[in-house]
């Protein structure tokens, strides 16, 4: 087994130990966002941590109505933006919290006037201590290059410091049963999906709404594990261009877990096979048979979470059918410094 399946599979476990363990620093956190109620937030990430920054601002321009930036680093490393952030909160997420850049712009945003949050899977790192508030994932050591359980440890906390930011009980009892839930997803069988991908060179792969974010790391992961060209896009944009370049069997993924967004993925889904393309179908049981299946988490924010537990397994195995170790992605390393 690789570590990366090793890893993936253990995510369930993880985010358990997490939930309960920043109970007390996120409810505080959330009663303080409460009172002094940011007109506005922006996130600070790289890689699958801004991925996963995505979901998190998705989950707080969809409740709170505050605009949600994601900011390049270079602004404040290379540009020397003047940042004027008071009433305002940043969120840096980083697995290591060592990267140059991200600390140079946590650092900045701060002297600017913003709040700062840092979701860190590294205890004591420099991104942790330079900012107002840390946010332990709990994930773990995580040996393969290839994020997974961080990852998933960061979705599942961004949802817990909306859930507390929101007093949202509903959200907060789904979370209870989270664990639970993604060890169902991480069982489900997705290996006919090794047949379609084992020889695909490109592929687009397509979600929406909070769903996005998923994509874009499954994409990501196509890339780094599997040396694919996998393109992500929302199922809103497919149409806009992307669509110039489906030919018959070009394999497209669509992520279509149960929420608003599912029926137009459905009909989009059902739209690219009649135009030729090879679709790989994510969905709930209640839709059809005839696709790789969904576990059902129970609340709509966090069935994205379902989706790529279940992706983590297959795309591991891929990997392996490809003849490729995942652990070791061609050129990369687990820690990337940037400036």
């Amino acid at each position: 087994m690789s570590l990366m399946l090793e890893e993936a599979l253990n995510a369930p476990e993880r985010v358990r130990g997490q939930l309960v363990r920043n109970q007390s620093v996120l409810g505080e956190l959330g009663e303080r966002l409460r009172s002094a109620a940011p007109r506005a937030a922006m996130t600070v990430a790289r890689g699958s941590s801004d991925h996963a920054a995505s979901y998190l601002a998705y989950l707080c321009m969809q409740s709170r109505g505050i605009p949600v930036a994601s900011l390049p680093p270079s602004l404040s490393t290379l540009s020397n933006a003047p940042w004027k952030l008071d009433g305002q909160v940043a969120i840096a997420i980083s697995q290591s919290g060592q990267s140059p850049d991200l600390v140079a712009s946590q650092k900045a945003l701060k002297e600017g006037g913003a709040l700062t949050l840092a979701l860190v899977n590294t205890p004591e790192s420099p991104l942790g201590k330079i900012s107002d508030v840390e946010i332990p994932l709990f994930a773990g050591e995580e040996r393969s290059v290839a994020a997974t359980k961080s990852y998933l440890a960061t979705l599942s906390a961004a949802a817990q410091l909306m859930a507390y930011w929101n007093d949202d009980q509903t959200l907060l009892g789904a979370l209870e049963e989270l664990p639970d839930r993604l060890g169902e997803a991480a069982a489900q069988d997705w290996s006919s999906a090794l047949d379609v991908l084992r020889n695909s060179e490109r592929l687009m792969v397509i979600g929406r709404g909070p769903g996005l974010a998923i994509a874009q790391e499954a994409a990501l992961k196509f890339k780094e594990t599997c040396a694919i060209q996998a393109e992500p896009f929302s199922g809103a944009e497919v149409r806009h261009g992307p669509m110039a370049l489906i030919e018959p069997g070009y394999p497209v993924l669509v992520f279509a877990p149960p929420g608003p967004e599912q029926a137009g993925l459905l009909e989009l889904a059902e739209w690219l096979g009649s135009v030729g393309a090879r679709v790989l179908l994510a969905a709930d049981e209640r839709v059809s048979q005839r696709h790789l299946t969904l576990a059902d988490t129970g609340h709509e924010s966090l069935q994205p979470l379902s989706v790529i537990q279940s992706f983590y397994p297959m795309v591991a195995h891929l990997a392996q059918a490809r003849g490729i170790d995942p652990d070791q992605p061609r050129h990369l390393r687990k820690v990337t410094c940037t400036l």
